[in-house]
């Protein structure tokens, strides 16, 4: 009799690399961040990345991020990769669940994932760990009892053919 197959996926590698693909969708020519929410039994409910909301060209909306006036730059317009995924979920409640992230949130991403009860979230790189945004972001998680920690890499390549 033949055994399983040993060397599959880790649930952290699967839904990692789900976050990951994901944020390939994204046009920012700067910053690609994806983001898959998974239930407690390990169930994909949403995923997402950062872009314009549905609606808004992203061929007519800038994507600058520098410059002297707000409007003519992405900041003012895009919509995080955690906030697309918690509006793109469209069953009765995220309460329990686990965020998987490219980049650490921000602060009003890590509202939004306070308040609509998920619990833990697992990240990949935290660049900007010593800005006010996710200084704040990780006062008002841990004050939540939201758990977060970085997704240890496995090194593993994976070679998907389209």
């Amino acid at each position: 009799m033949v055994g399983k197959r040993e060397n599959y996926l880790s649930w952290d590698e699967y839904f990692m690399g789900v976050a990951l693909l994901s944020g390939m969708r994204s046009k920012d020519p700067n910053t690609q961040v994806g983001c898959c929410i998974v239930s407690p039994d390990n169930r994909i409910l949403s995923m997402g990345y950062n872009g314009f909301p549905s609606g808004c060209s992203d061929d007519e909306f800038p994507w600058d991020r520098d410059g002297e006036d707000p409007l003519k730059m992405k900041y003012v317009y895009s919509t995080h990769s955690e906030l697309n995924a918690i509006l793109n979920y469209k069953g009765t409640s995220l309460s329990g669940a686990r965020l998987y992230v490219t980049l650490f949130p921000c602060n009003e991403c890590a509202k939004a994932i306070i308040q609509c009860g998920i619990r833990e979230v697992i990240y990949d790189s935290d660049k900007y760990a010593e800005t006010p945004s996710v200084v704040a972001s990780k006062r008002m998680m841990t004050a939540a009892g939201v758990k977060f920690h970085q997704y240890q890499r496995t090194k593993r390549e994976i070679k998907i053919q389209l």
